[in-house]
Order: C-alpha cells, then sequence, then structure tokens
C-alpha cells in the first residue's frame, strides 16, 4: 500500500475555503494515489469493459446478419439471465472460500479465450449462430463468477475512509466506458464487420490479464468455511436481516423494473420525427452519469446514504416521466442526461453502504445478491416497458413507468426506515467494519 496523502488544511486557514469547495466539485483521485492494487483493477477494469462494450455492439450485429431476425437478437437476453443469476451466487460464494485474485485471473483469461472463439466463428466461410448464443451465455456465466470477487477485493486495498471516492471513480469511469465502447464499437461493425471487434475483445482481456496477475494475493482466513449452498443460504440470511441492505436491492430493482426505457428509445426516435437521434438518446443516460461524477467530491460531505439513495431514485423517475411529457429532441436528451446523473448518484451510495458495512468473511456472498439486484431490474424493465408500449403506446408506458417509480420508491422508503435512517458516521454495522478495515490495513503496512 502506498503512503496516504497528507489530509486537508484547517479550514480556518487563509485559501482553505475555497479549496474545499474546489474539492467538492472535482472527482477525488486519492484512491488511484494511494493503493497500487486499487490502481490496477481500475485500470484493468477500463480496459477489459472496453473491450467487452465493443463486443456488446458486435454480438447483437452479428445475428441480425446471419438472421434478420429482431426476435433472434431479443433472444440474448434469455440465453444471459439464467447463467447469470446461477453463476453470480455461486461466484459470490467461491469469493468468500478462496484467494479473490485467482479467481479474478482465471475468469479474465476465461473471457479471453471465449473472444476468441467468438472471433474463430466469426471467421468461417458461414458463420454458425448456435455459438453465438453458446458463447453468450459462458460470458454472462463468468460474468457472474468473476464480479462479486473483483467488486469483494476493492475493500481489502482501499483505506475505509476512502470507499465512497472510490467508488465514485468507478462509476465515472464505467460510464466514459459505456460512451466510448458503443461508439467505437458500432464505427467497427459498420466498417469491418464483428471480426475486429472480436479480436479487439480478446486483446483487451490479455492486457488485463496482464495487469491481475499483478495484484497481491487476496486469500480467505483458515476458518473460511468452503463454497456451498449452505453458504449461499447463509448470505441471504444475513442480506435479509438488515434493512439498510434491502433498501438498496429492492429500490433500485423498483426504478429499473418501472422506468428503464432503453427498449423504447427507437420509438422515441420515431416520435420525434428525429430519427438520426437514436444514437444520443442511448448515450445520454451515461454522459449525465459521467458529468455529474467529475463533481463527484461533494460525496464525502453526505452521510445518510441511504436517504440519498430514495431521492436520487425518485429523481430518476421523475426524469423518466418528463421525458414522455415533451416532444422537444434537447428537452428530452437533457432529461435523459439527468436520469443517468441521478442514476449514478444511486449507484455510489448504494455501493458505499455495501463495502462500508458488510463484513469480508460475507463480502464476495452479499457481492453475488448485490450483482443479482442490479442485473435483473433493466431486463424486467425492459420487459414491462415493451409489453405496456404494445397495449398502451410507447409515450403512456415511459410517462406512466417514470410515476410509478416515484410511487414505488416512496413506499418503500416509508416500508424501511432502518434504509431511510442509515448514517455512515454512526451506523453500527459501519463503525464495526471501519474497525476491522482499519486493523487489517495496518497490520498489512507493517
Amino acid at each position: 500500500m502506498d503512503s496516504q496523502t497528507a489530509a486537508p488544511g484547517d479550514a480556518s486557514q487563509p485559501g482553505s475555503e475555497p479549496r474545499r469547495r474546489w474539492r467538492d466539485l472535482s472527482v477525488d483521485l486519492t484512491p488511484l494515489k494511494v493503493s497500487r492494487d486499487y490502481r490496477l483493477l481500475t485500470y484493468s477494469s477500463v480496459i477489459s469493459g472496453f473491450g467487452s462494450f465493443l463486443t456488446f455492439v458486435a454480438v447483437p450485429f452479428q445475428i441480425k446478419e446471419l438472421t434478420g431476425s429482431a426476435l433472434a437478437v431479443g433472444l440474448l437476453g434469455a440465453t444471459e439471465l439464467v447463467p447469470l443469476v446461477v453463476c453470480g451466487l455461486w461466484g459470490g460464494a467461491l469469493a468468500d472460500a478462496m484467494d479473490r485474485r485467482k479467481l479474478v485471473v482465471v475468469t479474465e483469461a476465461a473471457a479471453a479465450l471465449l473472444s476468441v472463439l467468438l472471433l474463430l466463428n466469426a471467421l468461417l466461410p458461414h458463420p454458425m449462430l448456435w455459438p453465438v448464443y453458446a458463447l453468450t451465455a459462458a460470458f454472462a456465466a463468468v460474468n457472474g463468477l468473476q464480479r462479486p470477487s473483483r467488486e469483494a477485493i476493492v475493500p481489502r486495498v482501499v483505506p475505509p475512509d476512502l470507499i465512497l471516492p472510490a467508488g465514485a471513480l468507478q462509476w465515472l469511469l464505467g460510464s466514459f466506458t459505456q460512451i466510448a465502447g458503443p461508439a467505437v464499437g458500432g464505427v467497427l461493425v459498420a466498417t469491418t464487420g464483428p471480426t475486429v471487434s472480436f479480436a479487439a475483445d480478446a486483446a483487451t482481456f490479455v492486457v488485463s490479464c496482464a495487469l491481475l496477475v499483478r495484484l497481491r494475493p487476496s486469500p480467505q482466513g483458515a476458518d473460511a468455511e468452503e463454497a456451498s449452498l449452505r453458504g449461499i443460504a447463509a448470505g441471504w440470511r444475513y442480506a435479509r436481516s438488515r434493512q439498510e441492505l434491502i433498501g438498496t436491492y429492492v429500490v433500485d430493482i423498483a426504478a429499473m423494473t418501472f422506468a428503464m426505457p432503453t427498449a423504447l428509445f427507437p420509438f422515441l426516435a420515431d416520435r420525434l420525427h428525429a430519427s438520426w437521434s437514436l444514437g444520443l438518446l442511448y448515450a445520454a443516460p451515461a454522459a449525465g452519469s459521467a458529468l455529474v461524477m467529475v463533481a463527484s467530491g461533494w460525496t464525502r460531505r453526505v452521510h445518510r446514504h441511504g436517504l440519498a439513495v430514495i431521492w436520487a431514485a425518485g429523481a430518476w423517475g421523475v426524469a423518466i416521466a418528463l421525458v414522455a411529457a415533451t416532444l422537444n429532441v434537447g428537452v428530452v436528451l437533457a432529461c435523459l442526461a439527468a436520469a443517468g446523473a441521478a442514476d449514478a448518484v444511486s449507484g455510489v451510495f448504494r455501493m458505499s453502504i455495501w463495502n462500508q458495512t458488510i463484513p469480508d468473511a460475507l463480502r464476495g456472498r452479499l457481492a453475488g445478491i448485490e450483482m443479482l439486484s442490479f442485473s435483473t431490474g433493466p431486463i424486467l424493465g425492459q420487459v414491462r416497458a415493451g409489453s405496456m408500449a404494445a397495449w398502451r403506446g410507447p409515450v403512456f408506458s415511459v410517462g406512466f413507468g417514470g410515476l410509478a417509480c416515484v410511487g414505488a420508491v416512496l413506499g418503500l422508503a416509508a416500508c424501511l426506515p432502518g434504509f431511510r435512517r442509515y448514517d455512515a458516521r454512526t451506523d453500527a454495522h459501519a463503525v464495526a467494519v471501519r474497525e476491522e478495515r482499519m486493523a487489517a490495513h495496518a497490520a498489512a503496512s507493517l
């Protein structure tokens, strides 16, 4: 662990107030400065994430070219859901039972191999359809196995007081990847087909592996229990016992289920008589997310993280409802950017609650549950949006979904007082985990 930067000067010193205001309106890069392993994890995520978005664009394009069927493209989601759920839970159990670094490296290498297999199939004179579905399902399984360990390593390599800035950095860099990856991927498939995208994705996984193998080992203690269904059930029981954790799951699922509008973007572009705006509609939420996280220093001054999640999820619903209320392209894009900003705020504070209050021995299993919560909501949201649009039209679907999101968030907030009242400074779980991690970091620095 690198040495930590000096604490800010006393507020009474000349010029301290402008410096404080500047810190509140800028992203805090301290986690990258003080933790070598956090740098390696972050650079790895950005590089492999960029490549994954190339494949994210190339696979639907390839299926469309092979079949000409929108249904065939839509089946991609169905092939991913079950492997993601099953392997996400099992990956969480493995993260609490073995060296997390080893699991991350092995699964990253497996993802590189899957990209190579996609490339080989695309290079055939007549590419086959079934391997595309099979390899997409395998990617979902590998992601499910890896994500809990990757998430659970972060609290081990970042000092407790930098958990929140680390989450903001992850969200910021992920937003830029979400913008740049599809943009480059769209150009590549339009000019070269899917082969170059698959080759580039494989290369990014190789580079990512080279970074991840440099991580320090992240083993479990001698008393760690083996991965088992009983261990997974114990993780579920622990999550159910704490309202602040339940709140992070159900509020996000409700927001995404009721107000995830991306399936209707092509119809909204037609309604706006602006087919050229379709790409901008997809990019606007990620742009809003990136913008608010560039100025994420203010998040350090927020301690009622549950209340912040409630406000952010409600703002997401309001912004989506406003999308249905206007025919102005600029206003629609601004509303979607505002929705993306609200989603980023919600995500950062949910991640902070998880990393600040969950004991290390359970962090992997709870990360598996978290993965399910933020993965299933958007899938359910696409189903809801599409089915309601078929019944009453896309405008009704978007507007109703936004308002229903606000109502659901308010209802859940009323039912979960422990979530509303969560305060990172005084919560008993946060205090206990902070002391545990401070002791672990002190021991590691000896």
